[in-house]
């Protein structure tokens, strides 16, 4: 049966929405919008998704006028209890019946595994969708927001407070009303370009804001941006790079977008090229400008909500703000230099890290500390110890110079440029910037040997401190980012390869701790472990590798991360190798049968009795003798050597004899097995078929 469609609209008008929240909460309206449609069986077509700052709106094509009608088959008690003994129809039956709107008459019987059960079939009328859309209205007051506000005396806590509504199912209003605000078909354009309109019917909805200078379509305002921003490129001969996030940003920070360019005095290129570019981005939200060949010009570009009508007023503004800009950080950066190193770092002394904690140059005191430790565990020279331990005393200096002050985005950076300026090592320099890398799950890692071991100290060292204190982040909750540096100290160590016992690692940041720590450090190193296996498992999952090989991998002893890395490779490559299967089994078998042994283990080769018990133990001995000299791949060839003496050992003898001094020995010799099989991998925890 043909059923009359119509398109829905739903537009919720709002004061300015900041930038970083207008798509997620688009997107948001648009799935609550599509649930509470499909729930009620409503057909639809399909979904468009609108935003600008100033509003959020989902047009769904072709809605059916009505539910779709419902046929169920609805069971109920079984026989026995339906029917009495004279086989009228009991309380149960009638009582069950009423409550689906539905008299005895109606019942029927169908068995289920063997009982036969009281049935009704129900058809269910749909209702008209303009009844159902009255739900709407807990569609917007649920959207759920990372920040909300309240305005006048109203409850509702929301993004921004809502200035109109528009609820459209074909040319019928929805008698929808929020905060005083009645749903009508009346929406308003660009704040100083556009008016207020009537939208007669969804389908114009797009096209009449348009005409009004509001793109409603993200990106479409995104392209246009690029295109803009291209076509300036080819007139001046200009190469501007495209920060994706900051054209995220300027594209949901405007209704009707116009490029435009504006430029600077020549002098301030003089200013290092960071400090440039993020006074540019992150005060400004202009994009930089640089030549052909990669050289940044004393231009930027900006992007106008509104037409391009006086736009030579626009620049001027926008070039008096960034001059304005620009002479604080030729100040900042002329007093910094002033400022000596260790004077910086006696300032520090007065900068507290974290009240529970202590400042900023305990923390450097400890950094340096946990390096050293590094350190020893690396083959490297004497020089390069020098340089990793002056980069690690001082690190943090440029905390305190004023340009961090005004842009803390640029800590390390300033860091190595300082640094050079006052003559440290161009190498301690560069590991200064490096110890904050990587900045993201992405982000570019350190380099040099002094980066990446200052950057796994700095990083250990607040996972350790904070820890300690008992802030352990839970759930989305990690006010510290300590997820995020653990994720890096995790990329750093897979990064270098480089062999560090990672408990013992983990151990000695805990000892620098004892000071102002509110726990033992068993528990600490607890907590620790647990939150950096879930940080392996992530890599190891990252790098292709099946969920059951991680698992099994990480509930062996974790030596160094480089090991880890490739013990889960060869395990993952072998999987699909012949002879796989019954390795993994043979292997197993020992793991199992010992998991409840708990005594002391003592083998004594005159108990064994036959054959295969002298063999085994024989494989046991020399596997032992040769495992610390083997890299991840001569490991599992040594323990697929045990296939055949294990099989044949459970072949030909019974572990689990009466006399307790041959079954324990028997276990003994097992369990010695089992832990170095354990080395490796649980490998009872893999999946094989």
């Amino acid at each position: 049966m043909n059923m009359n469609k119509s398109d829905l609209l739903l537009e919720i008008g709002l004061e300015e929405i900041p930038a970083r929240f207008v798509l997620d909460a688009a997107n948001q309206l648009a799935d609550r919008v599509r649930e509470l449609l499909t729930e009620q069986h409503i057909g639809f077509g399909k979904i468009h998704v609108y935003s600008t700052p100033r509003r959020l709106a989902v047009l769904v094509e072709e809605v059916n006028e009505k539910q779709d009608d419902l046929h169920e088959e609805v069971k109920g008690p079984a026989k026995k209890i339906a029917l009495d003994e004279n086989g009228n129809w009991t309380k149960a039956a009638a009582g069950f019946t009423r409550g689906q709107g539905k008299t005895v008459d109606d019942i029927y019987f169908k068995e289920i595994d063997g009982t036969e059960y009281v049935h009704v079939a129900k058809h269910i009328q749909g209702r008209n969708t303009m009844d159902v859309l009255i739900n709407l209205k807990e569609v917007i007051t649920g959207l759920s927001f990372p920040k909300n506000m309240r305005w006048a005396d109203f409850d509702l806590r929301y993004i921004r407070p809502i200035r109109w509504i528009i609820a459209l199912y074909g040319s019928q209003i929805l008698p929808i009303e929020i905060t005083n605000v009645k749903a009508s078909n009346k929406t308003y354009g660009h704040r100083f370009l556009g008016q207020e309109i009537v939208i007669r019917e969804p389908k114009e909805y797009k096209t009449a804001l348009l005409a009004q200078h509001v793109m409603v379509d993200y990106e479409e305002r995104k392209a246009m941006i690029l295109e803009q921003i291209h076509q300036l490129e080819n007139e001046k001969n200009w190469h501007v790079p495209i920060d994706p996030d900051l054209l995220d940003e300027v594209s949901n920070l405007v209704e009707y977008p116009t490029v435009l360019f504006g430029s600077f005095e020549k002098e301030y290129l003089q200013l290092p090229e960071e400090v440039l570019i993020t006074t540019m981005k992150e005060h400004q939200r202009y994009f930089p400008v640089k030549d052909e060949s990669g050289r940044l010009l004393n231009y930027f570009i900006t992007v106008r909500n509104g037409d391009a009508n006086h736009l030579d007023n626009v620049r001027r503004g926008n070039e008096k703000v960034i001059r304005a800009r620009l002479q604080d950080a030729v100040f900042f950066y002329e007093e910094d230099q002033k400022l000596s190193i260790n004077d910086a770092i006696n300032k520090l002394e007065k900068v507290v890290y974290h009240d529970q904690i202590g400042t900023y140059k305990e923390k450097l005191q400890r950094i340096k500390s946990l390096s050293q430790y590094i350190l020893q565990q690396l083959p490297v020279s004497k020089e390069m110890q020098e340089h990793t331990l002056r980069a690690a005393e001082i690190c943090k200096f440029d905390l305190v110079t004023q340009m961090v002050d005004e842009f803390p985005e640029l800590q390390g950076i300033m860091g190595e440029k300082y640094a050079v300026i006052h003559g440290e090592n161009p190498l301690v320099a560069k590991a200064i910037n490096e110890h904050y890398m990587p900045k993201n799950a992405d982000g570019e890692l350190p380099e040099t040997e002094a980066g990446a071991v200052v950057s796994i100290a700095d990083k250990l060292d607040t996972i350790a401190s904070i820890f300690s204190i008992g802030l352990i982040p839970s759930g989305s909750q990690d006010p510290y980012s300590l997820r995020r540096q653990a994720t890096g100290v995790v990329q750093i160590l897979a990064n270098k390869g480089w062999n560090i016992d990672f408990t013992a690692l983990l151990k000695e940041s805990i000892k620098q701790t004892v000071k102002f720590s509110k726990r033992n450090e068993q528990e600490v190193f607890a907590d620790m472990f647990s939150f950096f296996q879930l940080r392996f498992k992530h890599l190891l999952a990252e790098k292709g590798i099946r969920y059951d090989i991680v698992d099994a991998v990480l509930e062996a002893p974790i030596r160094d991360v480089k090991s880890l890395i490739e013990k889960a490779a060869i395990l993952d490559h072998k999987k699909e190798e012949a002879g796989f299967k019954e390795n993994v089994e043979a292997l197993s078998r020992v793991i199992n049968i010992t998991k409840k042994f708990e005594e002391a283990i003592e083998i004594d080769p005159g108990l064994f009795e036959n054959e295969t018990e002298s063999q085994l133990y024989e494989a046991y001995q020399q596997m032992k003798s040769q495992l610390y000299e083997t890299d991840p791949e001569q490991y599992y060839q040594l323990l697929v050597r045990l296939k055949n003496p294990i099989n044949q050992f459970f072949d030909q003898t019974m572990v689990m004899v009466d006399a307790e001094q041959i079954r324990n020995n028997r276990l003994s010799l097992l369990k010695s097995l089992s832990n170095l099989i354990g080395g490796f991998a649980q490998f009872s925890m893999i999946i094989v078929k």
